[in-house]
Parts: structure tokens; sequence; C-alpha cells
């Protein structure tokens, strides 16, 4: 299950290229070259391998599970209530609250109670194991 959070993770750092490429989107000497995209591609290919070096020494325990779960869940949640209004809906001039007030909260609470449940279920497979040996 470890690297399912380690892929949401990466996925979550992806994201991570959109938001660090829209505001050099906006300085006119980069538009027209191909250097804004690439050092903005760099910068993800930096945060997805930092991100998937550092979940793999995360202990297995039960406040580490509810605090990874939340943060992905969270930032998922964050993230596509923020930019998928921006993408779907330019026009919408409250769009961006969506993911700051409803989704990525919920995503957070989520995340916890998913992270917990893992625990739980994790918890009782490893003691399972233990009596058969």
């Amino acid at each position: 299950m470890k690297l399912v959070f380690r892929l949401l993770a990466l996925l979550v750092s992806a994201t991570y290229y959109f938001v660090f490429w829209l505001p050099l989107s906006f300085v006119p000497f980069l538009q027209q070259n191909i250097g804004g995209s690439i050092l903005s591609l760099l910068c993800a290919v930096g945060v997805g391998w930092y991100t998937w070096k550092s979940l793999n020494s995360i202990p297995d325990g039960l406040v580490s599970s509810i605090f990874l779960g939340a943060i992905i869940l969270g930032a998922i949640g964050f993230c596509a209530g923020f930019f998928g209004p921006i993408i779907f809906t330019p026009r919408a001039n409250q769009g961006p609250l969506l993911g700051i007030f409803i989704t990525g909260p919920l995503g957070f609470v989520f995340g916890g109670v998913g992270g917990f449940v893992y625990w739980l279920f994790k918890g009782k497979k490893i003691s399972r194991n233990e009596k058969t040996i």
C-alpha cells in the first residue's frame, strides 16, 4: 500500500509542473522559447524524485499512516478544486475557492480517515502472519 501512497504523491508533484509553469507563461521573454517549459519540467522531475525517495523511508506507524494519507488526498483535493474551475470555467470569479474551502479540507479529512483504516487493516494482517509463524 505504501506504493500507492508514493504513486499518489508523485501525481501531486506532477501537478507542480503546471503550477510552476503558469507563472512562467506570463514572463514575456520566456513565451517564445522553450526555456520556461524545460525549467518547470526539471523542477517537476526534481520534486517527483525527492518525493519518491523520501516516502520510502517513512515508518509504518499509526501517525505516519494518518498524516501521509491526509497530506496526499488533501493535496489532490486542493489541486482538483483549485485548478479544475480555472481550467473548465475560466470566467467564474470564485472558482478557486472550491479548492481552498471545500475539496482541500475534505480531502485532508478523508485522507486521514483512509490512512487510519489502512493502518487498522495492515495491523490485523501483520498479526495474522505472526500467529502462523
